[in-house]
């Protein structure tokens, strides 16, 4: 994650060359027949959905199926949101509500009360380090894993409690690694001899700017900076873990810093324009300071996680993979959301392993910050359209924003390009001296993958 001081306008540029594309609001249909069977059966068919949109409706659904609704995820190949209900007579109506709206329905035995109930009881006889468990939507079951650390006594008491929930209930399966937090000694942030991964720039309930990263990497000390050894640039102001999450919110020194909502894979850049919940199936990317990019797919959500330090909830399991340096690095989608921290997990990026996330939506909401560098105009809603904004009254003049033309074009290959790679680039990445990313569809992803 970029945080270099940029200047304001260069800021400002850079900002005004990224078109803002709005995303069509997903409305449940009303529960009223058609007159024309034809048509109901048009309404019927499963919608294609960018994950992004499945996850929207996927919410929704929740609320109409009631208890009903016994989980969801999105189908990658097909690009639509299967929703899971339970078996019974009496749902035949929000069903047909349910297909009306654009899921696919897909009727199961274990409700959503039986699933949480039998995440209670792994709570209860089953807490031990090296374990975790979350509900898999797409088998109707709760995934629990344990790693290589869980053997003789505490394995067998594992395996007899996920036993006794019964087998079409749970599952049970062995981890090659050990569950441990990705903290470590290198570069990109530090703190006491720790090293971790910049997360996601925000802005603070105060208005001062911010970052985001995972709570344990505050357990190395309370100031962070951007060199091994180097003075420090930030300051920890809050933080969770273990508990509740594994986040914390870190502010700049310098109230000046302008910290560009972006995510820096170190040859381009991916604009983050706003938070989003995960939606199992979904394809997501992961960078961090020791392995760079990786992505992969949302495995489970709301996963709990028993660290050697302790135990954490409400996470989101994946199979992207991750190395210690990599903790609090962001975890965000192709077309810019924002969607997770980078806790740990198990295994490496050679073998492979699973990564448990922090939600960026409930960390910010816990410590009261919106996404984005509200003088820089990072984040949703951050593109300027004031005096040097970049799409304002100059557009294709000297100083235009976007453009091949301008002196300052925010994103050709001017001499000052507010996302070039260049002494002054604010972003760090691109291809020539001073030049633009230059990915053709915008996601910065397409050559990086």
């Amino acid at each position: 994650m970029s945080h270099k001081r940029i200047p304001k306008r260069k800021a400002a540029i850079a900002a005004g060359s990224v078109v803002a594309l709005g995303a069509a609001a997903i409305l449940l249909p009303n529960a009223n027949a058609s007159q024309d069977g034809a048509s109901d059966d048009a309404a019927a068919a499963p919608k294609t959905l960018k994950a992004g949109a499945a996850s929207d409706l996927a919410s929704q659904l929740s609320g109409l199926l009631g208890d009903a609704f016994a989980g969801s995820y999105y189908d990658a190949a097909d690009q639509q949101l299967v929703v899971t209900v339970v078996q019974g007579d009496d749902n035949n109506v929000i069903v047909q509500q349910a297909k009306k709206a654009g899921a696919e329905v897909r009727e199961v035995e274990n409700s959503m009360a039986d699933l949480k109930a039998g995440e209670q009881t792994l709570k209860t006889k089953a807490t031990m380090a090296g374990t975790s468990w979350a509900v898999d939507p797409r088998t109707n079951k709760i995934l629990v894993t344990a790693d290589s650390t869980v053997t003789g006594d505490r394995w067998n008491r594992l395996e007899s409690t996920v036993q006794s929930l019964g087998s079409d209930m749970a599952t049970i399966k062995k981890s090659a690694g050990t569950f441990k937090t990705f903290a470590s000694g290198g570069d990109a942030i530090f703190a006491g001899g720790s090293r971790c991964s910049l997360g996601f720039n925000v802005t603070a309930g105060d208005g001062s700017p911010a970052f985001l990263t995972a709570g344990h990497c505050t357990l190395g000390g309370d100031q962070w900076s951007d060199t091994e050894g180097g003075q420090p640039i930030a300051t920890v102001d809050q933080s969770t873990f273990p508990g509740d999450g594994d986040f914390a919110l870190v502010k700049y020194d310098d109230p000046a810093t302008e910290a560009p909502s972006e995510v820096n894979l170190g040859d381009q850049t991916v604009q983050i324009t706003e938070a989003a919940e995960a939606t199992v199936g979904q394809e997501v990317f992961r960078m961090g300071s020791t392995t760079g990019l990786s992505d992969g797919q949302v495995l489970g959500l709301n996963a709990t996680v028993n660290y050697p330090e302790g135990t954490v909830t409400g996470l989101i399991q994946t199979n992207v993979c991750a190395e210690p340096g990599d903790s609090g690095g962001s975890l965000f989608t192709q077309d810019g959301q924002a969607i997770g921290l980078t806790s740990g997990g198990s295994g490496d990026c050679t073998a492979g392993g699973e990564t448990f996330f922090q939600p960026v939506t409930t960390a910010l909401e816990a410590v009261g910050a919106t996404l984005g560098d509200a003088a820089g105009g990072g984040g949703a809603g951050g593109a300027g359209a004031g005096e040097e904004a970049g799409a304002g009254d100059q557009a294709g003049g000297e100083e235009a924003g976007a453009g091949a033309g301008g002196e300052e074009a925010g994103a050709g290959a001017g001499e000052e390009a507010g996302a070039g790679a260049g002494e002054e680039a604010g972003a760090g990445a691109g291809a020539g001296e001073e030049a633009g990313s230059g990915v053709a569809d915008g996601s910065g992803l397409t050559d990086a993958r």
